[in-house]
């Protein structure tokens, strides 16, 4: 025998309303999970079958006292379908309202772009232009290396660079002449010292170099 199919969570929410219809009566929670597997909801799901109706405003709760009880007439849930039936169809109106302001949009946008050879032929000189445009994006691009305002911000970043760096030579001698008389005993290590990370005898202020002038050529 094939094993028998369990309710699925709309048959439940279905068997448990039942039980408030037919009665027309008030319950404990406690309650409904002793009537629910009577009617096929194992106890243990009815909590939540329950909660799912009291979400949807199917189910009504208060508390009296320390306990809570639970209702629902027949008149409730139609109320309720009635108010979900009332928002639906705004809902619906809005949206073939929305379609229709659309539509006339579309429509509007469309006028003026009629095929025709005049539009044919400006859609073709646009595309001729297009492309002219980045040709000579593209030979700007080959030039950029004497373009003067390239040139000029090499200059000064180069400038920048080569002031950096002689500021960190300046910095190096102090340093090596503060260790040098605080440390007169340590010469020959500092110096073995000195040759492994890359200060020589020849060590000593960077000499900026002019930058060629350069020309666009024809």
């Amino acid at each position: 025998m094939s094993k028998k199919r369990g309710l699925s969570l709309e048959e439940k929410r279905e068997k448990i309303l039942q039980i408030f219809y037919d009665s027309q009566d008030f319950y404990l929670l406690k309650e409904l999970e002793k009537l629910g597997p009577k009617k096929g909801v194992i106890t243990q799901s009815v909590k939540d079958v329950l909660q799912s109706l009291v979400d949807d405003d199917l189910v009504s709760k208060d508390k009296i006292g320390t306990s809570v009880y639970f209702w629902s007439l027949p008149s409730c849930a139609g109320n309720q379908l009635r108010n979900v039936t009332r928002k639906l169809e705004s809902d619906l109106h809005s949206s073939k309202k929305r379609f229709a302001e659309l539509s006339e949009q579309c429509e509007s946008l469309k006028k003026g772009r009629e095929a025709s050879d005049e539009r044919e032929e400006a859609l073709h000189e646009l595309k001729s232009i297009q492309q002219k445009h980045t040709e000579l994006k593209e030979e700007m691009e080959q030039y950029a290396d004497n373009d003067p305002a390239a040139l000029e911000a090499m200059r000064n970043a180069i400038e920048v660079a080569h002031a950096a760096a002689n500021r960190w030579t300046d910095n190096i001698f102090t340093v090596r002449q503060w260790v040098s008389n605080n440390f007169p005993q340590a010469k020959e290590e500092l110096d073995n010292l000195y040759k492994e990370i890359g200060i020589t005898d020849d060590f000593d202020y960077f000499e900026l170099s002019p930058m060629p002038v350069s020309s666009v050529t024809d």
